[in-house]
């Protein structure tokens, strides 16, 4: 995935102007030009989110068509533009926000052919995450790196943490198929190990339930260990995102100054080499 800040501009002074106003918010027209994205994504969702309250739709429904179609001209428009004024165009197409531009207006597209696909202009919300850029707000995106490389790093324990999950579950499923003796939830060992699932993960629909007391003690040992289970994967990550921390909270040896950048060499204050 390409990085959008290695995009550069065309050599045409128009391409120069546009790219300053749709990739950068350091100008009075770019901040604007975003703030404007930011409400039309707005209000995109919310008429989506509306379309689907039949009472509405009945009511506003050419309204919502109307509004839908002028925002998803001007998103298309927009797109084409930031296609246009860039020299190397790949790198914005197999970006992150490349790739979340086009995922969020190709939906509309579809509708003409699949009504129902209209509904995944949703993912438009994930545009939204231009307003750490457009509001000075990349520290945060910087804390949201961390926490993507913690799950990254410890992804292997958290892989054998699910297949031990997986093959618990199954077992409970199958014992309490065999307890319960097909009872109404417990007709098959696939449906008694939804059940299992969604008890281990205490999430407790209470669809499903055992009758026999031999199920409910084993549904009483399930939810108790459903506790220490989901404890897990949460110990590991953290103790990824403390090493992590640790290792970006930098300080220099001989001033002791802690206000390091993460790619620094040399210490800003007296100039020391960086370990």
């Amino acid at each position: 995935m390409d990085k959008e800040h290695n995009l550069v501009p065309g050599n045409q002074l128009w391409k120069r102007f546009l790219f300053r106003i749709i990739y950068r918010a350091d100008t009075k027209l770019g901040k604007l030009f975003d703030i404007i994205l930011l409400l039309l994504i707005l209000a995109s969702t919310f008429i989506i989110m509306m379309e689907s309250v039949p009472m509405l739709d009945k009511k506003f429904h050419t309204t919502f068509i109307i509004c839908e179609w002028i925002i998803s001209v001007f998103f298309t428009l927009e797109y084409c533009l930031r296609i246009a004024v860039l020299k190397n165009k790949k790198c914005y197409l197999f970006s992150f926000f490349g790739v979340i531009d086009f995922l969020s207006l190709i939906p509309f597209f579809l509708s003409f052919f699949f009504p129902i696909t209209k509904y995944f202009l949703i993912f438009r919300m994930l545009r939204m995450l231009r307003v750490f850029r457009v509001f000075n707000l990349l520290d945060f995106m910087n804390d949201g790196t961390v926490i993507v490389r913690a799950l990254k790093n410890s992804s292997r324990k958290i892989y054998i943490f699910l297949l031990f999950l997986i093959i618990f579950s199954v077992i409970v499923g199958s014992m309490m198929f065999m307890v319960e003796g097909g009872r109404p939830g417990f007709e098959t060992i696939p449906q008694s190990i939804y059940w299992a699932v969604v008890t281990v993960t205490t999430v407790g629909y209470g669809d499903v339930s055992p009758i026999t007391p031999m199920g409910k003690f084993f549904a009483v040992i399930l939810m108790l260990a459903g506790y220490s289970i989901i404890a897990v994967p949460t110990g590991i990550v953290t103790a990824e995102m403390r090493n992590k921390r640790q290792n970006l909270e930098l300080t220099c040896e001989r001033c002791g100054n802690e206000d390091i950048d993460d790619d620094a060499r040399y210490c800003k204050q007296c100039g020391k080499k960086l370990a």
